[in-house]
């Protein structure tokens, strides 16, 4: 099985950018005990704070991967061409994020990417990654 995460805008920040939402573990430190974890599958990782960046990646992967974890950050709100990246290809993609977004402010309750995704799974922290990953199994 051949899973890739997505992360998105800032999240390369994890560590350092609002511990009291995001945590203290950079996603680096947290992705190499997703890789232990689940060292039975072939999991890659890939950011950037480029909207066509991600989209290129989902269409690169798209077609020959058994899966997608998308974190695509403030980009769900305000991405209709990620939103169409899902759509278009033929792996599955689960939505996550790190905090609820429903309970901060009211543009992020609102995701061009969920109506795409085989499943949403938000408020758990970076366990939304896992959780996520397990999805798959």
């Amino acid at each position: 099985m051949k899973l890739i995460i997505i992360n998105g805008p800032n999240l390369n920040l994890l560590g350092k950018r609002e511990p009291e939402v995001y945590g203290s573990t950079t996603f680096e430190d947290y992705f190499s005990e997703l890789q232990q974890k689940f060292s039975g599958i072939e999991l890659e990782y890939f950011q950037s704070n480029i909207e066509g960046e991600l989209i290129d990646k989902i269409q690169e992967v798209g077609f020959s991967y058994d899966g997608i974890v998308l974190n695509a950050a403030s980009y769900t709100h305000t991405s209709v061409g990620i939103g169409d990246a899902v759509k278009a290809v033929n792996t599955p993609v689960v939505e996550v994020h790190i905090s609820n977004t429903h309970k901060r402010e009211d543009f992020r309750h609102v995701s061009y990417i969920s109506s795409g995704a085989k499943g949403v799974i938000l408020g758990f922290g970076l366990q939304s990654y896992d959780l996520a990953i397990q999805s798959f199994l």
